[in-house]
């Protein structure tokens, strides 16, 4: 029976496959997505490339992998407003669950921001854009005024800027989720009463 530092061990390496995809992120945020090799990811990680190349094969693989893990929340969230009614609850209720999704993604969508062109060359572009026509169809009513429309969207893209522009604005991260969310909260609310 080997000892806790073979249970630890064991744990690491399960984690391997994201310890990957978090080193690689940070080297893509320090020294650009192009200026970094597998073989620096697997330096930093202490691994061999042989190690690294178990999981990943290329830098490609390893963003879109990335991709898949951070927005599965926001298909599960898409999944979970289709079946409910465009009450006002499951509208707050969306923008709540996004605000949450978006939090936990937020490195990658830093990526996505500084690497345009690349995320343009991966598959990345496309299905963020088919993610985020998802989330429009759950949180608009077809049938409500364009007005009301643009307001529910402007929720989603209150939430977007959130992350970037306002990144620079003084304050506590966590007070300025919550101003943001509360924004909107509101946009959703009013674009309901409009309906």
């Amino acid at each position: 029976m080997g000892g806790t530092m073979d249970g630890t061990k064991q744990r690491r390496r399960g984690d391997t496959r994201q310890r990957i995809q978090d080193v690689a992120l940070e080297l893509f945020a320090e020294q650009g997505y192009e200026k970094t090799s597998l073989r620096e990811i697997a330096e930093r990680l202490e691994v061999t490339k042989a190690a690294l190349y178990y999981h990943f094969k290329t830098k490609e693989e390893i963003i879109v992998s990335l991709f898949e893990d951070l927005t599965r929340p926001i298909e599960e969230l898409i999944e979970w407003g289709r079946r409910q009614p465009h009450t006002l609850e499951t509208k707050q209720e969306i923008v709540r669950r996004y605000s949450q999704v978006l939090t936990d993604a937020a490195p990658l969508f830093r990526f996505m921001q500084e690497n345009q062109a690349t995320v343009r060359e991966l598959s990345i572009g496309e299905m963020f854009k088919n993610r985020m026509l998802g989330m429009r169809d759950i949180i608009i009513d077809p049938d409500a005024d364009l007005v009301d429309q643009v307001r529910c969207v402007s929720a989603l893209f209150t939430m977007h800027a959130g992350m970037f522009v306002l990144r620079d604005l003084e304050g506590d991260p966590e007070e300025k989720r919550k101003a943001i969310l509360e924004v909107a909260t509101d946009l959703v609310t009013q674009a309901h009463k409009g309906a």
